[in-house]
């Protein structure tokens, strides 16, 4: 739905006026221009959007466009005033695209690659956005492009519109009988062993076809992709505080860490000597690593770490070598059964995490993102 942003304004205004009369005096177009605009948009939605009745009246499909082009809006047209108020109604898709490619590679040549665009239209994107903005947005320096704090904004803004875009095309399609789009996770280490194959599971159940991506990686670089919205949610332990303002987190149940060594190793005769020992542990600033720290303040200081959030890497260190692991009880309790690693009995009071959602907080799911809600809440301990 990243067409015409131009139509899409038109549209509102037919939405708002009830007719194609008070719709092109608001745009100041004329009524076939607006008969046009509102007539390719039903084509690229695939059903009408207005019953015509001697009026304009808007069917559940143009009730729902209207609502996401709001929020598209609300989000797109304060960051555009703020640098020229004629950009509300010059900017367009294609040019805000080109901004966003150029603000992320720092480059012309790279930006063209990841859109699959000439160099030569992309620079003429931004140097048009640049013009009617009446100042530059970009710093040229020996590092490269280097946007201004009014290109971040923006660019900022535009993601977020774009999803917006996104998700009313998927909520059009739902109304129509089809499936657009796909559901993006970011998993961090628990939910993809334990919570995350079984809320898939249950999923597919109810949506066989529609496509899901699961993300791993950093979580500054899982949340820096829920902000702008290129993640719908993040599956995991929760911080002591949002990570940011635009940010929510929803607790959905708690878990606690253990100490797990291979079979036959030595600590299990003295589970008090722990500290001689190197550990696997999980990388710093998580919370689980924060808790094994002050897990350990009352053993001592191990000899050394390995740092990692990989609990495929951690079992086959453990098996191989003298290492304890520390890890989440819930991550580690399928290598248990399986009698790969085993616990170490010491007490492990204060270690409990709270394991939940993070997501932005003015996020609109779509129905495919509140079935997978519900999923997860069906298939959470105690269920």
């Amino acid at each position: 739905m990243k067409t015409n942003l131009r139509h899409l304004r038109v549209y509102l205004a037919a939405h708002d006026g009830g007719s194609v009369t008070r719709a092109a005096e608001a745009m100041r177009l004329s009524q076939p221009a607006v008969s046009q605009a509102l007539g390719k948009l039903e084509r690229l939605a695939g059903q009408p959007l207005f019953l015509r009745r001697g009026g304009l009246f808007p069917t559940a499909a143009g009730e729902a466009l209207a609502l996401r082009l709001r929020r598209a809006f609300g989000l797109l047209d304060p960051a555009l005033s703020d640098i020229a108020p004629r950009l509300v109604l010059t900017a367009t898709s294609a040019q805000l695209q080109a901004l966003v490619a150029t603000c992320e590679a720092e480059n012309f040549t790279l930006a063209a690659r990841r859109m699959g665009m000439t160099q030569p239209s992309v620079h003429r994107a931004v140097s048009q956005l640049e013009q009617e903005a009446g100042q530059k947005l970009f710093a040229r320096t020996a590092f490269g492009l280097m946007p201004t704090r009014v290109a971040e904004r923006l660019a900022m803004a535009a993601r977020l519109a774009f999803a917006e875009l996104d998700q009313a095309e998927a909520d059009l399609a739902e109304l129509a009988g089809r499936e657009v789009g796909a559901i993006v996770i970011g998993a961090m280490p628990l939910s993809r062993s334990f919570l995350l194959p079984r809320v898939l599971a249950r999923f597919r159940r109810v949506r066989p076809t529609l496509p899901v991506r699961v993300l791993d990686g950093p979580y500054a670089d899982l949340v820096s992709g829920l902000r702008r919205g290129e993640i719908d949610i993040l599956i995991g332990a929760l911080r002591d505080t949002p990570p940011a303002e635009d940010v929510i987190q929803k607790p959905l149940f708690q878990d606690d860490l253990m100490i797990v060594a291979r079979p036959g190793h030595p600590v299990l005769e003295n589970p008090a000597s722990l500290a001689r020992y190197p550990f696997v542990v999980g990388l710093a600033g998580t919370p689980g690593r924060q808790a094994f720290d002050r897990l350990m303040a009352g053993f001592g200081t191990p000899p050394s770490l390995i740092e990692t959030g990989s609990m495929i890497l951690m079992r086959e260190i453990l098996a191989i070598t003298n290492h304890l692991g520390c890890i989440s009880r819930l991550q580690i309790a399928a290598e248990i059964r399986l009698g790969a690693v085993v616990p170490v009995p010491v007490p492990m009071q204060g270690t409990s995490r709270i394991i939940g959602l993070t997501m932005r907080s003015d996020w609109l799911p779509t129905r495919a993102q509140s079935a997978f809600l519900d999923a997860i809440e069906a298939e959470l301990p105690g269920s």
